[in-house]
Formats: C-alpha cells, sequence, structure tokens
C-alpha cells in the first residue's frame, strides 16, 4: 500500500471527511484491521483564505508549497490538495515537489467521461464558479463545463462559508441547492459536480434527476485505486 499525502485545512470539514472516506475506504476493500497509510498537514483555513480574498496566490502558493514539501519529506508516495478553490496553485505545488499530485479536476473529468455526460454544471465556491482554473482544467478533457448565473454565487457562497464549513446542514439550503440543479437541468447540464467538499454534507445522488459528482468522493475513490494498486 503507497502512503497518501494530504494538504487540509482548508476547511477541516473537508480534511475530516477525507479522512475518514479514506480510511473506511481501505477497510471496505482489503477488510480486517486495514487502514490507510496517510501522512497529513492541515494550513490554518483563515490565513488563506484572507491571502485569496487579497488576491495574493504568490502568497497562497508559498504556504501550499511548504505544506506539500513537509507531506513529502514525511515520506508520502503521491500529493492530494483536500480542497477545489486552491487548485487554483496546483501547478505551483506540483512544481514544488517530486512526487505526483492527483488533481481533482482530472479525477472529476474522467467520472464524467465514464458515465457518458457531455455538458456538466460546476457547483463550489463564489471563487471556483467565476474563474476559470477548475472548469479549464475539465474542458481540456473534452467536456462543455457551465456554471450558475452570477445571480447564485453569493448565496451558494454564503452557504458553504456560513454553514457546511461549520458543520451546519440546514434544509431550506439544500431545497435552494436542488432548485437550482433543476434550473442547470433546464439549461442543459447532463451532470452537476459538487465542486466543494462541504456541497457533499448537503446534497445527494437521491436529491437529484442529474447524475451527481462529488468531488471528494471522487478524489478518495482516485487516491485508493492508485494507492492500493
Amino acid at each position: 500500500m503507497q502512503t497518501i499525502g494530504l494538504v487540509g485545512g482548508m476547511s477541516w470539514e473537508s480534511s475530516a471527511a477525507y479522512y475518514e472516506a479514506l480510511n473506511t475506504g481501505v477497510e471496505r476493500r482489503l477488510g480486517g484491521l486495514h487502514s490507510a497509510r496517510t501522512v497529513m498537514t492541515s494550513v490554518d483555513f483563515a490565513e488563506v483564505t484572507a491571502l485569496q480574498e487579497a488576491e495574493d496566490w504568490d502568497g497562497v502558493a508559498t504556504i501550499l508549497r511548504a505544506a506539500a514539501e513537509s507531506v513529502e519529506r514525511a515520506g508520502a508516495d503521491f500529493l492530494m490538495l483536500c480542497t477545489t478553490t486552491f487548485h487554483r496553485v496546483a501547478e505551483q505545488v506540483q512544481d514544488a515537489v517530486g512526487i505526483p499530485l492527483l488533481h481533482l479536476g482530472d479525477v472529476v473529468a474522467e467520472a464524467c467521461k465514464e458515465q457518458g455526460v457531455e455538458t456538466v454544471a460546476l457547483l463550489g465556491t463564489r471563487f471556483a464558479m467565476s474563474r476559470t482554473f477548475f472548469t479549464d482544467r475539465i474542458a481540456s478533457h473534452g467536456l462543455d463545463v457551465v456554471v450558475p448565473g452570477v445571480e447564485h454565487h453569493d448565496e451558494l457562497n454564503r452557504i458553504i462559508y456560513d454553514e457546511l464549513v461549520h458543520g451546519k446542514v440546514v434544509d431550506d439550503s439544500r431545497r435552494s441547492v436542488v432548485a437550482l440543479i433543476s434550473e442547470l437541468w433546464d439549461a442543459g447540464a447532463g451532470g452537476v459536480i459538487l465542486g466543494c467538499s462541504e456541497l457533499e454534507l448537503l446534497v445527494r445522488q437521491a436529491d437529484s434527476e442529474l447524475p451527481v459528482f462529488p468531488c471528494t468522493t471522487l478524489h478518495v475513490q482516485a487516491a485508493l485505486d492508485r494507492a492500493l494498486a
């Protein structure tokens, strides 16, 4: 079994979901008392969020590069960023280490293609929806990617940052997001990416008639495939 390197803390709720899913996944696949070989470092979410809001991406990259280097030194065989938004600096992080980075955008795109989805919608933070670093990575696999109209960005951001990162799952927010998914279906989306780890706390496949692609779950599955190959 390979050792999985995790750069977390963006948010800690997301990191906890990654850690739990990796370990339960290994237990399911191998049985007995098996658990995942992992090395994790966790950054201060407030610090990197402040740098993001100030558009100081060099500052963000410096923190995440140092975190990735520490994970590599601790013996990780490959690396995961437990976040969508901060994949904005994924290339800089990859350049800092000698182990491969399992890029979330590549994993999600392949999952969409496996289900025959050609046009997919992305739900995530305001930043992830309003910039192209993540949608471009997915589109590079031959997919069309759409995002909700800007009038929905603030509400999605509020749900993520004011509720979900604090572990609050609110029924009214679920209904709001599910209604938005229906709108995206009407607009031509053949599937929807839950492009923020915390959104998986709120929306499940049972809530949507569209195929739902949960980023954390897919990222974890791909990591287990690699670690246990």
